[in-house]
């Protein structure tokens, strides 16, 4: 029951992240806002959930699993609410603030959670269904897209009534659970830095997760309008990125416990870097943006959570907590950069390059994982 309830959870912090990159991407372009402030202001989403990393660990530790995932819902349910009543790219920019870190709190404490509770045999399966659920309300989001028809305070509304629901289904059924307490005789620093050495390849991939998702939904609807698309055939393209994802997310998650996680990583890091790279090349063929979103969302789509479990299979239980922490970390860094970096070559460059730098990435990723050799400390 938990662990359902969870699951709804994230799909829904999901949902609020894929309807909000792309709805606000798409109302400030057509306020005229240019290319790269448009993926500035995208990237105060990230900026806030990198702020709350720096806290999550303590807080977690303060009040508890139950308690930190309801103030990071209500946070983002009275955002939501916010957006429609006060226009404008500077207020758009702190209310970003605050989703990011409502939805920073949901996702460290949620994926711990499931972290802890899983057992090794399972954890690739696990998690990869967490990441399913997670994939699944991202690729919904941008559904909201085509609720803009009923006024620009649609999508935010009837995404602001799922998080009503969702709220008091945690206030009702969640139990009020506490990680194990942690030994403060190591030092916060010297425990990621501990976890850094022992993990880093296993930690890199929440880096690149971050900001192919954030540059993707921020990025491709400014790139499609440009190239011709309309924002109905942007909605419908989108979506297939997180497809691709849901659809091998789990079998993804039992071959990494079947043959090695690090085989499964840096085979989807080469083959979905290749996909990437690629889409220049498709234009504004629909099918064929279609077919190479969904190849490439499907192969990358599991990072996030195959980093996780890998680093979980690495590093001894005390360090999950601040592996966790750097994963969310490095989720929120690559989320900032890549609207921002996307933005300045959409404005500056060949508007391909943004998928070309984005599949480069995952491909020197995939080849540098051939020189990793873990070594786990009980």
């Amino acid at each position: 029951m938990n662990y359902m309830i969870l699951i709804t959870v994230i799909i829904l912090a999901g949902l609020s992240q894929g309807m909000l990159l792309p709805v606000l991407s798409i109302l400030l372009e057509q306020k005229g806002v240019s290319s790269s402030l448009n993926g500035l202001n995208a990237a105060a989403l990230y900026v806030g959930s990198f702020a709350m990393t720096l806290i999550a660990e303590r807080v977690l530790g303060a009040i508890g699993f139950k308690k930190l995932i309801a103030a990071g819902l209500s946070l983002v349910l009275v955002t939501l609410l916010l957006f429609p009543l006060l226009p404008g790219v500077k207020v758009w920019f702190v209310l970003r603030l605050l989703v990011g870190i409502g939805d920073s709190a949901i996702n460290y404490a949620a994926q711990l959670w499931v972290l802890l509770m899983s057992p090794a045999e399972h954890r690739g399966r696990n998690l990869s269904l967490y990441g399913m659920s997670y994939g699944l309300g991202f690729s919904l989001g941008p559904l909201g897209i085509i609720l803009l028809r009923f006024g620009p305070s649609a999508p935010f509304l009837i995404t602001a009534g799922l998080f009503v629901l969702v709220l008091l289904l945690v206030a009702v059924k969640l139990p009020d659970s506490r990680p194990d307490p942690i030994d403060h005789s190591e030092g916060q620093a010297r425990r990621f830095g501990r976890s850094y050495r022992l993990a880093w390849y296993a930690l890199i991939p929440a880096l690149l997760y971050g900001y192919m998702e954030a540059s993707l939904n921020s990025n491709f609807p400014v790139y499609g309008l440009r190239i011709g698309f309309s924002t109905d055939q942007i909605a419908t393209l989108l979506p297939f990125a997180g497809i691709g994802g849901l659809l091998l997310q789990l079998p993804l998650g039992i071959w990494s416990d079947r043959y090695g996680r690090r085989a499964i990583l840096i085979a989807s890091g080469v083959g979905g870097g290749l996909a990437f790279t690629l889409l220049p090349l498709a234009g504004e063929h629909f099918l064929l943006n279609l077919l190479l979103l969904m190849i490439a969302g499907g192969l990358v789509g599991s990072f996030f959570s195959l980093g996780l479990s890998y680093a979980a299979d690495i590093l001894p239980r005390h360090l999950l907590p601040a592996a966790n922490v750097v994963s969310s970390f490095h989720y929120s860094l690559g989320s900032i950069a890549g609207p921002g970096v996307g933005g300045l070559l959409l404005q500056f460059g060949w508007g391909g390059s943004v998928f070309a730098v984005m599949g480069g990435l995952y491909i020197l990723f995939g080849l540098t994982g051939l020189l990793f050799s873990p070594r786990k400390i009980i």
